[in-house]
């Protein structure tokens, strides 16, 4: 499905979805369990919502029993005072019953809405704990529709359903016992073929609950189409490369899926309700035919026209619930195909949390000394290894291809650091050079946890980082990407993104540092300018200086550098170079070096390749010591005055 298939969204959704199909029906009773644990909250409305319903049931019942005795009592014995009581009363009591049926409407959505809203909650912050390692693996459309598309999907049950069910079943219920009263027999002649129906619409419902399962399956896949292709970067390729035909047939294909599925789920079962809702039109007639016969024969004294009358009423009152119960388990068994998608996703395990004893290091307190200890590290199956930075606005020339080309290791374990082991001194630069895929941001990755690691330590002032807060460590670490990601908000938003509570001073001082605060006043609306989709209505040098102030403005002890100054121009690159001088000084700097300006900044330079740090010095050491950093230096920056380097 989609442009590459329906990938998982991690390992766990499959071993989930196996478990899930291999339990069988213990799987439905754990997620009716779940499902009612949602609603614990809300005790005292769904308290209320169980009353309101027993109070219109209980009215229901009052007009149907009162026809018998307007016949038999009031009209055959010319009552006319007892007539106009009873009337009264068959008045008074829909009105009273629709006034607590909309109270009960109202609780209904408020409940239904709440819980919807908690499930959404639910899946924000479990999404957010989620690794790196999960987002790698999973495409974005396949996310947002598990939040909108799938808890979107089960707002009518939430909503209607279950209390649909509760009240059906009580008006079925009392009706039930009402009819026995006034005649048994009409009773079993009206309810004879119901088990059969019941077993008939269980069927059903398993049928429409795998066609909902495959429907929202598709409509994810669709969504995430959708994401990729009418985004902004997605529009780009899309048109340079001239496949808006082929992405406009792919879209049509799986678009058609979806609408065949769609008909598919609206109309299983559609034949058999049309079956049941004919059967109870003619039961009435049958009814006529049974109790006529009696009474014309003189074989049931009690029978009379009163009680027909009355028993026929109640037999339609009956129809209804009956026949929403029927189609609302059919309705049921498609909603948990939804929510077992929803949980899916809950259920998966977080593999990067904090401890319990997690510390909390003050900024302030914190000297930024950072030490790799024989570090291992491998990207499991289906994770995606960080692809490799673009370079200088296509002037940097990759000395090889992306390992895997960038695509998730299907195959085996991808180990991207081995034995690595270093230490920056608080205050140092410390630059990694090395080819494409050589692991140089996979150690970037290690220190802010965004993903830990297999085997050994990395440590910030001799705490391991698996023992400091996550929070705590967002606080300490700021990074700066080739790749400048900015929200689809105004400038002033994306930077106060990294501190919430600065003043307007600090922000323009911030954007002033970073050489940006000049071009912002040019713009009609400054610092409240939209920046677009991905900040696309910057160029790439405009983009980088706001994320380098954006990190000025956070102010952290440790800096990331995936070659900050990549996009700029020669002299945006001066502006931010000088900027950075003071920024860096008492901070500790880890960066990934494309320009020879970054390393001749360095104190120490690390050489990288496929995964190992095969030598370590400064510029003039690596230079005479003739190995991979001499070779990558002669060969690419002896032959030009571009400072660049893979």
């Amino acid at each position: 499905m989609g442009f590459h298939g329906m990938r998982g969204g991690a390992h766990g959704l499959a071993d989930y979805a196996e478990e899930m199909k291999k339990s069988g029906r213990k799987a439905d009773t754990r997620t009716f369990k779940r499902i009612l644990g949602a609603f614990s909250p809300y005790k005292l409305q769904v308290l209320l919502v169980l009353i309101a319903i027993i109070a219109t049931t209980l009215l229901g019942l009052i007009n149907p029993l009162l026809i018998q005795q307007v016949f038999d009592e009031a009209i055959t014995k010319g009552n006319l005072n007892l007539l106009i009581i009873y009337v009264i009363i068959m008045i008074l009591t829909p009105v009273i019953s629709g006034i607590v049926g909309v109270g009960q409407s109202y609780l209904n959505n408020i409940i239904g809405q709440n819980v919807m809203r908690d499930f959404r909650n639910r899946l924000y912050r479990h999404l957010q704990s989620m690794s790196m390692r999960f987002f790698t693996a999973t495409r974005t459309g396949e996310i947002q529709s598990r939040l909108s598309n799938d808890v979107g999907g089960v707002q009518n049950v939430l909503t209607n359903t279950a209390t649909s069910i509760v009240s059906n079943f009580s008006t079925a219920l009392s009706t039930i016992v009402a009819m026995a009263l006034l005649s048994w027999q009409l009773t079993l002649l009206s309810l004879g073929l119901l088990p059969l129906f019941l077993w008939i619409t269980y069927k059903v419902g398993n049928i429409r609950r795998a066609t909902s399962k495959e429907t929202q399956q598709s409509m994810a896949s669709l969504t995430a189409m959708m994401q990729e292709t009418l985004s902004v970067s997605g529009i780009l390729l899309m048109k340079t490369f001239g496949r808006q035909q082929y992405a406009r047939e792919r879209f049509e294909q799986e678009n058609q899926q979806l609408a065949d599925l769609s008909v598919r789920q609206q109309m299983i079962g559609r034949w058999f309700f049309m079956f049941i809702g004919t059967f109870f039109s003619i039961l009435p007639a049958l009814v006529y035919l049974v109790a006529g016969w009696q009474i014309i024969n003189h074989l049931d004294p009690g029978m009379t026209l009163g009680k027909i009358v009355a028993f026929t009423t109640l037999q339609s009152r009956l129809f209804f619930p009956i026949g929403q119960l029927l189609s609302v388990q059919v309705e049921v068994q498609g909603a948990l195909a939804l929510f077992d998608r929803i949980y899916e996703y809950l259920d998966l395990p977080i593999d990067i949390t904090d401890k319990s004893d997690a510390l909390s290091p003050k900024p302030e307190e914190t000297r930024g000394k950072i030490t790799f200890k024989n570090v291992n590290f491998s990207y499991k199956k289906g994770d995606t290894s960080p692809a490799p930075s673009p370079g200088n606005n296509g002037k940097v020339r990759p000395l090889s291809p992306p390992a895997n080309n960038g695509r998730p290791d299907e195959e085996t374990n991808h180990q991207a650091l081995k034995n690595v082991s270093f230490t920056i001194e608080p205050g140092q630069m410390v630059a990694l050079v090395g080819p494409s895929g050589a692991g140089k941001t996979t150690i970037t990755y290690m220190v802010p946890r965004l993903y830990d690691v297999d085997d050994g330590s990395v440590t910030i002032d001799d705490t391991d980082v698996r023992n400091i807060k996550l929070s705590s460590l967002g606080e300490l670490v700021g990074i700066v990407t080739q790749e400048t990601y900015l929200f689809h908000a105004s400038i002033r938003e994306n930077l106060l993104y990294a501190r919430l509570d600065a003043t307007e001073e600090q922000m323009i001082a911030a954007a002033k540092a970073a050489a940006i605060h000049d071009r912002i006043m040019d713009l009609d609306e400054g610092y409240d300018t939209i920046v677009g989709e991905r900040g696309y209505k910057f160029s790439g040098g405009e983009k980088q200086r706001i994320a380098i102030a954006r990190v000025i403005l956070k102010d952290p002890r440790i800096l990331i550098l995936d070659e900050a100054t990549s996009a700029l121009d020669t002299h945006s690159e001066r502006l931010i170079q000088s900027a950075l001088e003071p920024l860096m000084e008492g901070r500790t700097t880890l960066a990934i070096a494309h320009r020879l300006s970054t390393i001749m900044a360095a104190d120490v330079i690390l050489v990288v390749e496929k995964g190992e740090i095969v030598e370590r010095g400064t510029h003039q050491q690596l230079l005479e010591l003739g190995g991979l950093y001499a070779r990558l230096y002669n060969e690419q920056f002896a032959q030009s005055n571009e400072e660049i380097v893979a």
